[in-house]
Formats: structure tokens, sequence, C-alpha cells
């Protein structure tokens, strides 16, 4: 919990990445094995956290929960040994995590989707076409895993990136007509669009495009990398604060001085201060949460 101007929030950090240790031992034989893992992390600069970091960061900041995600790798085997890792993180802290299943789209996308579901699974994610190899517009490539989620009532959470701005390692090319052209093929499928959806909530301001997002909500994950602080103000009137999901992109960003943001932010209400900080990913991936 944290305290804000008006009371108490309970926190839920919807993004963040943890590692196998034998991936943080062994970087550089990893590098070889993923083109999009060498290009983020071949800087020994770029941090790599285990789940023991992830508690240690969220006790620190005040974190009360957090949805770990782990790489999109496009191995299917890599993408088995990372869920397995993250899997048994949330069953050696179930109070503390829970993961989202890391899938390749493929021949074996739907089936892989569907074992981790049922294996405790909220969503799936992080999706991102620019590491996997495909583009949002494909439907018929990404039905399988759609359709999984759905069949569960999980969400998919896709990785955004800005069609304007500075360029970095990993922004990628999914911009905000690749992630309505997703929501316009699945328009039952529930989406979070990470990184404010590559600036995809300013849109909602075109009536038609409001109407294909009913079922898309937005993940702040490196907020402080991209935008002003003032984008939590600017999305909520916008799109609504259902819409808004707090979130670190830890390691990427560290928990505890991004909260010391949301601590200085003046909310509308504390209604509203508890839903963006938690209570909209609990509710959007149905997590059963002991506040």
């Amino acid at each position: 919990m944290i305290e804000l101007a008006g009371g108490s929030a309970y926190v839920v950090d919807a993004h963040v990445h943890v590692f196998p240790e034998e991936i943080e031992r062994d970087r550089a034989a990893w590098l070889l094995r993923d083109g999009w893992f060498n290009a983020l992390y071949q800087n020994p600069n770029a941090r790599l956290a285990t789940t023991e970091d992830l508690i240690e960061s969220m006790d620190r900041a005040g974190v009360d929960h957090s949805i770990v995600c782990g790489f999109p790798w496009s191995d299917d085997a890599h993408c088995a040994f990372h869920n397995e890792y993250m899997a048994d993180a949330a069953r050696r802290f179930p109070e503390r995590i829970s993961w989202l299943a890391i899938v390749a789209p493929g021949d074996r996308a739907g089936k892989s989707a569907g074992e981790c579901l049922a294996s405790g699974a909220v969503g799936i994610g992080e999706l991102n076409a620019d590491a996997q190899g495909f583009l949002w517009t494909e439907a018929s490539r990404l039905a399988p895993i759609a359709e999984a989620a759905q069949a569960f009532d999980r969400p998919i959470m896709v990785h955004a990136s800005e069609p304007l701005g500075h360029d970095y390692p990993g922004k990628g090319r999914a911009t905000p007509d690749q992630l309505l052209a997703l929501a316009e093929a699945f328009p039952e499928l529930r989406i979070v669009a990470a990184h404010w959806g590559g600036g995809l909530p300013f849109f909602e301001l075109m009536p038609e495009v409001r109407h294909l997002l009913a079922n898309l909500a937005y993940d702040s994950a490196a907020t402080t990398y991209l935008y002003d602080h003032a984008v939590f103000e600017h999305a909520m009137r916008i799109c609504g604060p259902d819409k808004v999901i707090f979130a670190s992109d830890y390691p990427v960003l560290r928990q505890d001085r991004l909260i010391a943001r949301m601590k200085e932010t003046e909310w509308p209400s504390m209604e509203d201060a508890r839903n963006v900080m938690g209570g909209n990913a609990a509710r959007v991936y149905r997590l059963e949460l002991t506040s």
C-alpha cells in the first residue's frame, strides 16, 4: 500500500520483466540466440532482473503485486523455458506475483497459449510484432492466440510504438494504426496496449476510434522514458480512468522512482487513484488479490 493525497492505495504494477538466472548468468550466449534480445541487451548496462530482484524492488517501492512478463522470444522452446520460470515465480510468491505467458505466433501458438492459461497465466504477453516476426494486420496468424485468450476470458498485452519521437532499442513499428487493425479484427478480444499504445489514447477523441477500442486499455509502462507525466491526466480525461493501468516496465524503470511521482499526482478523486494504481489491473486481468 502507498499513501496518496486523500488516502491509501493498493498497488499493482501491471508490466514488469523478470528473467531466469541462467539467462542473467550467460547473457552472451543468449545474445547469439535471438536478434531482438541482442538488440536490447548487448549493452552490459541494460539490466536483467530475477524474481528475487523484483520482490526486493517491490518491497522498497511499496508495490503490493506485480504482473510479470518475460521476453518476446521468436523460438517456442525459449518461450516455454521462460514461461516455466514465471509460473514457478507465481507459485512461490502467489500473493505478490501473477504472470503473462509469452507465445510466439506460429503452428503451436494456440496450443501453447491454452496450456499456459490453463496453468494459471492471467493473460498473454508481451506480444511484440517486431521481435517475433509478424504484423498486427495478419489476423490469420494471430487468430489462434486471440481465440485461446477469449476462451479463457483473458486479455493479451501488446507492445506498442510511437510513430514520432526519439528512437531507442526495442521501439519497433507497432504504431497506433497497427493496434487499431488488431482491435477491428478481433472486436471481442480484450487488449492491453503497453506504453500508452504508442499515443493511441489521443485518437480516442475520434468517435469511430473510440468505438473500436471499447475492449482496449492502456498500461503506463516506460512512462517517464517516453512522455511528460501529464500523460496520466490527459489519457484519463480522454479515455476515462477505467482504461488506464499503472505499470513501470521494471527494470527498464525503477519502481520506487515512478511510485514517488505517482504520490505527487493530483487525482480527480481517490476512487480514480485507487483504480489506476491497482483496481483496473485487477479487473482487466481478473486477479485474485489479498489487500
